[in-house]
């Protein structure tokens, strides 16, 4: 069987397969006529040696070349713009427009240029000069980054060209990117592109490299692999740990997006200001792009009254009323449904859903399921099971101690946010609630849906567990993202004309420095 090549050291060459795969359009549920390889642990290893040759060019690379390289990278992507977002679609049935080509495509190649900007001034290092002592500390990059890139996401998540790839690169290391087998095909498009910039910028062959599939034992292999420095992980919470578990019995770093439900707490006077305004705006919030985004408000809290059973009428009304979007893959709809038995199996209570949806392809009803505050307490593990979809859980509380006892019950998660009135009727119990949710999320919002991450510094696409994998890392923002692919490094005592550019006295580069306890 012929299966499209990989990409290794600077060339497109046949895998040394153990099997192949194809992917499918979600939205016929037909099979695509191109077969990829399962990769071998051949292929890893020849990337591996191919990343460490790159690696001990890239450590010690200017950052205008690197920059260099990411902006050539963007550029290609806009030149290839139409052909990405054809297959993406093929692939994954998310809209060409505006999703693919209006929103995602640009923010890719935003978060590409924010990276090079990074890289171009050395920003992200924070170089620290104690001249009493001479000794000067900065980062510096850790060594090859594997990344494993999402379904939900083919562009400014993938494996070859989105955050986790900008910053890594940024950073001064190659990336090995394990393509999502949801849009193989997508995903060596990007490969070609980035291939094409690693010629024009003359960067080494093993900048960046690309598989398409291996088998989890292998996949263990490679992210615990000596030669590796760190890896970025986005997916499903069970494959994420069990890498996890294979990266921390070598002593290697692993950064894991994994499952969040991502709680919005409607107090009660923000409902009787504006409860009809406030269902529009969940509705939109919860079914857009089927519910498939990480910051997907998956659980509601409401209290308890007339308010709150208006706004539950108005939102199952819409959920019924709205078409239910295409999921990414039958895996997709199949979990789905494995996660609404779990929790009716607890007691949550249908308000509508749960079905096959109305729509082709890959397609679950919009679903919406309901529970008091008292039940969700007393299974709250299970009630947290996320329902990736387009889907979300009610919880109706019966007072603001009942509430403050379902949030010390949530498991971390990338966003939560709180909605009040304007008037201040509900500044009392908001002051009670908010200490316990901002411990439990990420990103805290107020009077707003959790759904957009904007790409700014100041952003944090991170959280406590099992969100992530390490509270204090975000997967997006520049300069921040790109910390968790670097290692601090101090320099005791070292000659000048061996130190990082950045960290000698004659530096008159662009970064602020932190001198004798001054920024300057």
């Amino acid at each position: 069987m012929s299966t499209e090549p990989v990409l290794i050291a600077g060339s497109w060459r046949e895998s040394e397969k153990t099997g192949f795969f194809q992917s499918a359009n979600p939205a016929t549920g037909k099979l695509l006529p191109a077969h990829y390889p399962i990769s071998s642990w051949a292929d890893c290893e020849a990337a591996l040696v191919s990343a460490q040759a790159a690696f001990a060019e890239m450590r010690v690379m200017p950052g205008e070349k690197i920059a260099a390289f990411l902006e050539a990278y963007a550029a290609k992507i806009e030149v290839r713009a139409e052909e990405l977002v054809a297959m993406a679609h093929l692939e994954t049935a998310l809209p060409k427009s505006p999703r693919l080509a209006d929103a995602e495509l640009p923010r890719t190649t935003g978060q590409l240029r924010q990276a090079a900007a990074a890289a171009r001034s050395g920003v992200w290092r924070q170089a620290v000069v104690d001249k009493a002592n001479n000794i000067r500390a900065c980062f510096g990059a850790i060594g090859p980054v594997c990344v494993f890139g999402p379904n939900n996401f083919p562009f400014a998540f993938g494996s070859a060209s989105g955050g986790d790839f900008a910053a890594a690169i940024a950073a001064g290391n190659p990336v090995i990117a394990k393509a999502n087998s949801s849009h193989p095909g997508t995903t060596k498009l990007f490969a070609e592109a980035a291939l094409e910039a690693v010629l024009e910028t003359g960067m080494p062959a093993g900048t960046i490299q690309m598989i398409y599939r291996t088998s989890h034992s292998i996949g263990e292999q490679l992210v615990a692999d000596d030669r590796v420095g760190a890896t970025g992980y986005t997916g499903s919470r069970g494959a994420g740990l069990a890498l996890k578990r294979a990266a921390d019995g070598a002593g290697k770093p692993i950064y894991l997006e994994l499952s969040s439900v991502n709680p919005v707490v409607f107090l009660p006077g923000s409902l009787a200001e504006k409860g009809e305004a406030l269902a529009a705006e969940f509705t939109g919030s919860c079914l857009m792009g089927t519910g498939q985004f990480c910051t997907n408000p998956g659980m509601i809290v409401l209290f308890a009254g007339e308010d709150t059973e208006a706004f539950i009428a108005d939102i199952t009304k819409r959920f019924n009323e709205a078409p239910a979007g295409i999921l990414l893959s039958e895996s997709v709809r199949k979990s789905l449904h494995e996660s609404h038995r779990i929790l009716t199996g607890a007691g949550a209570e249908v308000l509508c859903g749960t079905g096959e949806g109305n729509g082709a392809g890959c397609c679950v009803a919009n679903t919406l399921l309901r529970v008091s505050g008292a039940a969700f307490l007393r299974d709250a593990e299970t009630m947290q099971t996320e329902a990736f979809g387009n889907s979300s859980l009610i919880v109706v509380v019966d007072s603001a101690d009942e509430a403050a006892e379902v949030l010390e019950k949530l498991e971390g998660n990338l966003t939560g946010s709180i909605y009040s009135a304007t008037d201040g009727s509900d500044d009392a119990v908001h002051d009670i609630l908010e200490p316990i949710l901002r411990q439990k999320v990420g990103r805290l919002l107020n009077d707003k849906m959790p759904t957009g991450v904007a790409v700014s510094p100041a952003m944090n696409h991170g959280g406590p567990y099992p969100a992530t994998g390490h509270p204090g890392f975000t997967a997006v923002g520049i300069p921040a993202a790109i910390l968790r692919f670097a290692m601090l490094q101090s320099y005791d005592n070292v000659r000048e004309s061996r130190l990082p550019a950045i960290l000698r006295d004659d530096y008159t580069g662009p970064a602020q420095r932190f001198i004798d306890g001054k920024w300057q």
